[in-house]
């Protein structure tokens, strides 16, 4: 049988240079890096070696990055920080953002009883500019806006440099979960008016376990999780060493081959629409998964043209075939709740269709899509 990962906006497969720099930390690298012996020195050095590492990439200053366990804990540092420390009476966000932003945000509101807002979207899940003008414009409180760049279900990628001048403009703070952008597109802090952004390594083949929120300096922000002085401060106990140097190693290939990588997969996606609307004619791109400027080149989510009951198995079926993906439909088996991103783009008719998400990478070929196609294809016939 075939194994097909198409998966990857999941969680991506670890490079094998990472694994190698892992490996060498964890038998040479030993020591506390708060420790202040050799060994806790070597392993400091490597710590704050990775953070410049990062902050040049960024154009920030290695002391606006923070290491964190990853995007979640990174979104909820900043968000409830915002809310706690900073003054911010005002939330706005919208109803397909992660939820590790949706989810922190609710209960923000219900701890700290702050206003928080959704901004509409359009039928493609695009946030309305001039209603996000509007609730920027509507009173005088602190606002904290949290919009993410690229939707990890359908792909849609905002006008981040629009939104965040927008902010900036209105006196607003600009928060971005970019977990699944940071590694696959240039970034410029100095450029783009952005106060917090998030990242974790898995999503461009590094550890699990390790990200990192870019916190401007003299925002005021204080510690989520405090006990000793790692991190500056801002997040106690002991640095997870042999994980962050695993970041910092897929950081740097992930950018050092980006051009490459990125051509090479933004041809993948392209085969696989034009494949797909071939042999399933009626399938639909949901969001705007299948433009290739407006959305990123690494997913695609598809509603397809089966039988309620041939949705129910649907999953399990490419299962079988050693294809992983992931679901994406309201109605689809194993899903109590479906998919909050879907309900808000896709219409009653469409959500009782099964939809997939296929996510590429660099270890991807268009063999591999073949094979998914023609079994989605004999399901179909079935």
């Amino acid at each position: 049988m075939q194994r097909v990962y198409l998966d990857s906006a999941a969680t991506t497969q670890v490079r094998e240079e990472v694994i190698v720099k892992m490996q060498d930390a964890l038998v040479n690298f030993y020591g506390n890096p708060s420790s202040t012996h050799s060994f806790g020195r070597s392993a400091k050095t490597a710590v704050e070696k990775a953070r410049k590492t990062i902050a040049k990439e960024l154009n920030a200053q290695p002391s606006e990055i923070i290491f964190t366990s990853g995007g979640t804990e990174a979104d909820n540092m900043i968000l409830r920080g915002a809310v706690r420390d900073l003054g911010v009476k005002t939330l706005i966000t919208s109803k397909i953002e992660h939820h590790a932003v949706l989810h922190t945000a609710e209960e923000l509101a219900r701890e700290y009883g702050i206003a928080l807002h959704f901004v509409n979207l359009d039928s493609f899940g695009n946030p309305d500019i001039s209603h996000l003008t509007q609730l920027l414009q509507q009173d005088d409180s602190k606002k904290l806006v949290s919009l993410m760049h690229v939707n990890n279900e359908i792909g849609n990628k905002i006008d981040i440099d629009a939104i965040g001048k927008l902010c900036a403009d209105n006196q607003a703070l600009f928060h971005s979960d970019t977990v699944q952008s940071i590694g696959h597109y240039e970034w410029d802090v100095k450029k783009t008016p952005i106060d917090f952004l998030t990242a974790a390594a898995h999503k461009f083949h590094g550890p699990k376990g390790i990200g990192f929120a870019y916190i401007r300096k003299n925002t005021g922000l204080k510690p989520l999780i405090f006990g000793g002085s790692q991190e500056r401060g801002f997040r106690a106990g002991t640095e997870s060493f042999h994980n962050i140097v695993g970041l910092e190693e897929a950081f740097v290939a992930a950018y050092e081959n980006l051009d490459q990588e990125r051509q090479y997969i933004t041809e993948l996606k392209k085969y696989f629409i034009e494949k797909l609307g071939k042999e399933l004619p009626e399938a639909k791109f949901n969001g705007l998964s299948a433009d290739m400027v407006r959305s990123t080149y690494t997913l695609v989510n598809v509603c397809l043209p089966f039988s309620e009951e041939k949705a129910m198995m649907l999953l399990f079926h490419l299962d079988l075939k050693g294809i992983a993906c992931s679901k994406g439909s309201a109605c689809q088996s194993g899903s109590d709740l479906g998919s909050h991103v879907l309900v808000e783009v896709l219409s009653k008719e469409d959500l009782k269709r099964p939809s997939l998400r296929f996510s590429f990478s660099k270890y991807n070929t268009k063999e591999e899509l073949d094979y998914v196609i023609n079994i989605l294809k004999e399901y179909a016939n079935d």
